[in-house]
């Protein structure tokens, strides 16, 4: 969480005194007015706010006809919620190399291609825009859906257009890790109207033809699916959220953008390669060395002088070899709803080994994070450098 204070507190006062606010309701309308603001926003047809970016992504997967027989390739280095996102939906997870900049390799893609392949899931992980004119032109090539995982990079842009809007549907999310936040929360977002109406018959499958008009205009049939309604105290956070989020970007970026320009090229350190630098949320920078023999030392002298960074090869369920439900196929626990044992997905690609990708071991063990503070005076850059070029 990066800012938060007396806005939200009376958002969410306000909601609550309205003794009415369940998502449908004739007072606020909160997560309704979220919905409008945040398609706005980003520039999209159709919004829906959820519970977490993975009832996002698995609503869009649904909304795509995903299912068993299906393939959808995800990055090695992202966090499990993306694959798992896809063994929900009965498919089976391909696993791709991160490029330079840690995000979905096109090159690979490419090569991990199959008959079998419906969607490719790009990651913009730590708010880093993946390479989105290469995806889009093999998607044109080969027939499948994007489906853009904007769950770390709310507010972010490749090349003017904002991140999760590029693809076919674009998920992202607002828990408290994630650029603003409502302590638990997702959105869908896409301009797909067969996409949309699946996906809000899927995420709210119990009650969306109970409450309200929602299925006015609707033309899919109603099929069962999952119960991932936010109710109106969420929808009062994110819009306070919301207001915050240019400010809290451009700060975010001055910020990497000083301390970038200061300690690059000290220690052996180069600043890692960007899609699109200026599109970057800049809650990281992204420090490359030689060898991950340099990337460690310059780690211990940054942690002697009391300045935080991660290895992102340390970072456990972001990496593909600690995704254990993945790599050791299960993907449900009744075998007859475990994808990995379905007739239809036999044969499919699931040669999950831990060496599968080395390129990408290999850019995370030689990569160093430091979290970026948006508040940080010139002065404690400063201080942050001097440690840090020791």
């Amino acid at each position: 969480m990066f800012r938060i204070g007396k806005e939200e507190t009376e958002a969410v006062a306000r909601a609550i005194m309205s003794r009415d606010f369940f998502k449908i309701n004739h007072s606020g309308q909160e997560v309704l007015h979220f919905d409008d603001e945040w398609r706005k926003t980003v520039g999209a047809k159709y919004a829906l706010t959820m519970t977490s970016g993975f009832a996002a992504l698995s609503s869009a997967l649904i909304g795509m006809g995903i299912g068993p027989g299906d393939e959808v390739i995800v990055p090695a280095y992202t966090y499990i919620a993306s694959a798992l996102a896809v063994t929900a939906a009965g498919a089976i997870p391909v696993i791709a190399e991160a490029d330079e900049t840690l995000t979905l390799d096109a090159a690979d893609v490419e090569k991990k291609l199959s008959k079998h392949t419906k969607a490719v899931m790009p990651v913009h992980i730590q708010g880093f825009p993946a390479d989105m004119d290469a995806l889009k032109k093999l998607s044109a090539k080969y027939g499948f859906r994007i489906l853009e995982d904007a769950c770390q990079a709310d507010g972010g842009s490749y090349r003017g257009k904002h991140l999760g809007t590029i693809g076919d549907a674009g998920a992202y999310s607002f828990n408290y890790y994630k650029v603003i936040t409502a302590g638990e929360g997702g959105a869908l977002v896409t301009d797909d109207r067969v996409i949309y109406e699946r996906a809000l018959i899927y995420h709210d499958a119990a009650a969306v033809a109970f409450f309200g008009n929602q299925l006015d205009g609707i033309t899919q049939p109603l099929f069962g699916g999952c119960e991932y309604r936010v109710s109106d105290l969420t929808g009062a956070i994110l819009r306070e959220q919301l207001r915050r989020l240019p400010g809290l970007l451009r700060d975010l970026r001055r910020c990497r953008d000083a301390l970038a320009e200061r300690v690059t090229g000290a220690g052996k350190a180069v600043q890692a390669p960007s899609h699109d630098l200026a599109g970057d949320c800049g809650t990281t920078l992204a420090l490359r060395f030689g060898t991950a023999e340099e990337c460690r030392a310059y780690q211990r002298r940054c942690r002697e002088g009391g300045v935080a960074t991660t290895v992102p090869i340390d970072t456990g369920k972001h990496v593909y070899t600690n995704w254990t439900q993945i790599m050791e196929k299960r993907g449900a626990l009744h075998p007859k709803m475990d994808p990995f044992r379905m007739e239809a997905n036999q044969g499919l690609n699931m040669n999950y080994a831990p060496d599968m990708c080395p390129k990408t071991l290999d850019l995370l063990s030689r990569t160093l994070y430091i979290g970026i503070d948006p508040d940080w005076t010139e002065a404690e850059i400063d201080a942050l450098a001097a440690v840090m070029n020791g």
